[in-house]
């Protein structure tokens, strides 16, 4: 075909050359970038038209990173929760003591903030040194919840 009865040649001056309004008909320029590019910026409404989830936040968390969350009592919380229990009848006793487990009532460790008045047998995972020694001052004691 000759040069002169090309379309080209009739559409000079139109810019489009009857392919629409904004870049249609265009070599790789008209994509915007390749693959994921331009997402969160020019190819925003694509994202929220078709995956709303792009930037959620997904995957694997390590269960170390969450770490384990340890619930405490202290010393004197616990003579208050023991006198609680012993009014409402939900106490044992062992060797003229109150009797207390405290996995069974979700605590894990126990700590020496505050006053003991009561013999106590506690069984509880872990502890700390000053809660056995308040425990020992008032006539009770700890034990550990393997025995």
């Amino acid at each position: 075909m000759p040069t002169k009865d090309r379309k080209v040649r009739r559409q000079r001056g139109s810019r489009t050359h009857g392919w629409g309004q904004i870049g249609q008909h265009r070599a790789r320029g008209g994509r915007g970038g390749t693959g994921k590019a331009g997402l969160d910026k020019h190819k925003w409404t694509y994202v929220i038209k078709h995956d709303p989830t792009y930037w959620e936040k997904k995957g694997f968390v390590s269960v170390k990173s969450l770490g384990k969350k340890v619930h405490v009592i202290n010393v004197g919380q616990l003579d208050d929760l023991a006198d609680k229990l012993e009014s409402a009848k939900k106490l044992e006793k062992k060797e003229n003591k109150l009797f207390v487990d405290l996995q069974v009532l979700g605590y894990d460790k126990l700590l020496g903030t505050g006053e003991v008045t009561k013999p106590m047998l506690v069984k509880v995972a872990s502890y700390s040194e000053s809660a056995s020694e308040k425990l020992a001052a008032a006539g009770g004691e700890i034990l550990k919840e393997t025995e």
